[in-house]
């Protein structure tokens, strides 16, 4: 058994960072659209349940990263804890686990910056509607008087 070093933590976080934005992109962004749309149909319309559980595994982040961390052990050889076959088990688990926490603190951060836009732009389109209005009205035009 080895110990777990701050290398080793070091080398955890780094690999999980490419893991979530292959994960992220692959499952999310424009540029994989057609696959997508082309796994998520299979995943509903497949004639088996086998083949369906498989293109669903391609169209959700959280699953696909299984995949993902999968091939950057296999590219890598990255262990944690122990030098044989658990020491790949729990490398895999543990760059899932922290990779999916990349994700969601990616989500969570596209789904804040959103919204601010979405407010901002409610803030600009209801100051331009005001700044019309109050050139529309007349001199002297009291709302409280009609």
């Amino acid at each position: 058994m080895t110990d777990v070093t701050a290398g080793a933590i070091g080398q955890l976080l780094i690999l999980a960072l490419p893991i979530a934005a292959i994960s992220w992109t692959v499952t999310h962004e424009e540029l994989f659209r057609e696959l997508h749309d082309y796994f998520v149909e299979r995943s509903a319309a497949a004639a088996s349940m086998a083949s369906r559980k498989f293109f669903y595994l391609l169209t959700c982040e959280y699953c696909f990263s299984h995949y993902v961390s999968a091939g950057m052990i296999a590219l890598t050889g990255f262990t944690l804890l122990f030098d044989d076959w658990r020491g790949y088990l729990i490398a895999w688990l543990a760059l899932v686990w922290i990779a999916n926490h990349y994700i969601s603190l990616y989500g969570r951060l596209r789904l804040g910056i959103r919204s601010e836009r979405l407010e901002i732009g409610l803030k600009e389109a209801v100051s331009e509607r005001a700044g019309v209005a109050k050139i529309e009205r007349p001199q002297g035009h009291d709302r409280r008087a009609s």
